[in-house]
Formats: structure tokens, sequence, C-alpha cells
């Protein structure tokens, strides 16, 4: 996992309308990125609905929201159709950035291992720098927490 006061790592991924974006394209913004699991399951729903609902908020701040999961940009279009969501969703099939982020990790269900996301999140400041982290997130509550947060680094810049 990379750490806190480090410069975030490269990426260009396609959105769910199959358009790349790239962490340059984005400097100058503060830069909320959250890695999930997966499209459509319980607590991705809510995480990506909860993110949207204060998508507003964060944007009065001067920051863009960006869920990244492996699942395909068709996926990510019918997740964001579905929930209608306000959200940017990048997709990550071949699992790089998620391994350069280090939220790609092995993890236990049910007593079998397999390579999945960590539920993690980061915001990261206009200048590219990794300013907060969270790791193995809880779902309820967490869009106000890095909204707080958000705000507070911004005080402190």
């Amino acid at each position: 996992m990379i750490e806190i006061d480090t410069a975030a790592p490269e990426f260009c991924l396609p959105n769910q309308d199959d358009v790349e974006i790239c962490l340059r394209d984005l400097k100058g913004k503060w830069i909320v990125l959250y890695f999930y699991p997966k499209d459509n399951t319980p607590g991705c729903t809510t995480e990506a609905c909860d993110f949207s609902d204060a998508a507003p908020d964060f944007s009065n701040l001067n920051a863009i929201i960006i869920g990244v999961s492996a699942d395909s940009t068709a996926k990510h279009r019918n997740f964001i159709e579905k929930k209608d969501l306000s959200i940017t969703l990048l997709s990550d099939e071949s699992t790089t950035m998620l391994q350069d982020y280090g939220v790609w990790s092995l993890k236990k269900n049910y007593g079998k291992e397999y390579m999945g996301i960590v539920r993690s999140t980061l915001i990261i400041n206009p200048e590219g720098i990794v300013k907060a982290l969270w790791k193995n997130v809880k779902v309820k509550g967490h869009a106000d927490v890095v909204k707080e947060k958000l705000e507070l680094l911004q005080k402190s810049e």
C-alpha cells in the first residue's frame, strides 16, 4: 500500500464511457480516489451512492470523486445507469493500477483464498501527493468522513 506524503502512482484507465482518464490530466484538482471490489453488490452500491450524493459538496471543494474496480467499462455503465450515479468509475481489468496502489491483495472468504480488492480510499492533493488514506473501509458514513478530512487538509495547505 502506498503511504501518505508520497506521490500517487501514475495511471491511465478507461472510464464508464470508454474515455481514458489519466492522473496527469487531473493535476490542479483534489482527487478522492476509492477502490471497491465489485459493481452492483450491497456494500459497493452503498458506497457509490453515498459518494454520488456527496458529489456536489466535493465539487464545491474543487475535488473529483473517482471509483476504481476490476469490472469492465460496460459493467460500470450499467451500474451508473441502474443506480443513477454521478461519479466517474474507472475500469482496471488488468489490475495494474490496483497493484501499483497496493490494494490488490490475497483475501479469504469462507476458507477460500483469492486475489481481490481491499476497499480503500485516498485523497490526492492538486500536486499529485497522497494526503490521506483509509484501508479496509467500512462503508457506513465513509463519504462524510472523507469530506471532513478533505476540508481539514485544504485549511492546512
